[in-house]
């Protein structure tokens, strides 16, 4: 498995940890140039999603030196971009998820497998 898979497997592992609903991974690296994998998941509040996009961001640090080259929205806090080039994590609010439905827009793109329980 490549090193940036799981680094996304990471990512969406300390969301799962931090009780984000619906977390997923999508393979997006056929359809864009620009990144390989979507995390998506969702926060129910806008604490959750700054908590959930913190832990992912110090997940990543510690675990893998890795530090994002952006990060938009944490001020609102209903949907936090966290983008590290080769991967970009969504965190959403449900609102928000389901208006810009990105796991319908990028359908065609396969899932990585992820467990929670993990």
């Amino acid at each position: 498995m490549d090193e940036v898979r799981q680094w996304a497997i990471r990512a969406a592992q300390a969301a799962a940890d931090k009780k984000a609903d619906d977390v997923v991974i999508i393979d997006v690296a056929e359809l864009l140039v620009v990144t390989d994998y979507f995390v998506i998941c969702t926060g129910n509040t806008a604490i959750q999603v700054r908590a959930i996009s913190d832990e992912i961001e110090d997940r990543l640090r510690e675990e893998a030196g890795l530090k994002p080259i952006g990060r938009e929205g944490s001020d609102e806090g209903r949907w936090v971009l966290l983008d590290y080039g080769d991967f970009v994590v969504h965190v959403f609010q449900p609102e928000e998820r389901e208006f810009y439905r990105l796991e319908k827009l990028w359908g065609d793109a396969p899932r990585v497998p992820f467990s929670a329980d993990a």
